[in-house]
């Protein structure tokens, strides 16, 4: 099947790279044009390297091969004035929204003395910027356009980014991930209405510089002093009930793509997980 979203237009933040890179390409594919943000700047906090303006340039360059449109812009998800200009300025070049895909999104962890500003780091990007995400696109917005909230499975079970030893900014991460549930609740039911859909999806481990950093291979190597990727790699498959260290990038988009489809008009106030099994193996968060 192609041409699921021929003639549509997807906002995507966090699109310079990883899950966000993926998640433009993959709608791409299926025919939309893209709107698409990202900071490309680092956050004092947050402890390996942001995506950068090469990055969302080569974001660009992977739609345009595709024959697709796309508006890239670099912009702030903290600040809610730049995103509605962005995102205006996509709208007036491409003409129409349909797709809102609130991707961005950061782990700070404690790399020495905790610091109670890496919550607040934490907080306002994966939290405050999904809903400013949503808030500067719903005036764009007509019925059957699909809003996608990225989630997070590690958020719903028990002593993982609760864990004092990945700090404040940890805890901010799954604070806000956790409270993204009610959120994207209470918008599907005052959008549905209007026709408009609102989901979450949940990943489990993705294989992206979120995972893939040493201070995530040290919570789970502690065994170890300096571990690298090879050493926290087996430890990965511990998380999911499926025998795999983490799921790529695409497996969250071929969800994305689904909830932006025409095939899942009906679908919506949905927290879906794509977590090969890690909530049924370890159980105990919030439903």
């Amino acid at each position: 099947m192609t041409g699921r979203l021929e003639g549509k237009v997807a906002f995507i933040t966090g699109a310079a790279r990883g899950q966000g890179r993926s998640h433009a390409v993959r709608l791409a594919e299926e025919g939309a044009d893209i709107i698409a943000v990202d900071l490309c700047e680092q956050i004092e906090s947050n402890p390996y390297p942001l995506a950068t303006a090469e990055d969302l340039e080569e974001t660009v360059r992977l739609v345009k091969d595709l024959g697709r449109n796309i508006v890239a812009s670099k912009a702030d998800v903290r600040e809610r004035d730049q995103l509605r200009d962005v995102l205006d300025a996509g709208v007036a070049e491409l003409g129409r929204l349909d797709i809102v895909v609130a991707n961005a999104g950061i782990l700070p962890m404690a790399m020495g003395d905790p610091d109670p500003l890496d919550f607040v780091d934490a907080t306002d990007v994966d939290l405050v910027g999904v809903m400013n995400t949503v808030a500067v696109a719903i005036p764009h917005l007509q019925a059957y356009a699909s809003i996608v909230v990225t989630g997070s499975t590690a958020a719903m079970l028990p002593n993982t980014t609760d864990n004092p030893a990945m700090g404040p900014g940890s805890a901010g991460y799954g604070w806000s991930k956790k409270t993204l549930i009610g959120y994207t609740e209470q918008m599907a039911l005052h959008l549905a209405s209007q026709l408009i859909r609102v989901n979450c999806v949940h990943p489990t481990n993705v294989n992206t510089h979120l995972l893939h950093n040493d201070g995530i291979y040290q919570q789970f190597r502690p065994d170890l002093e300096h571990p690298t990727r090879e050493d926290a790699e087996p430890a990965f498959n511990m998380f999911q009930a499926m025998p795999i260290p983490y799921v790529e990038p695409v497996d969250i988009s071929n969800l994305v793509l689904f909830l932006a489809s025409d095939e899942a008009r009906y679908i919506t106030g949905q927290q879906i997980r794509v977590d090969a099994g890690s909530l049924l193996k370890f159980p105990g968060g919030p439903a």
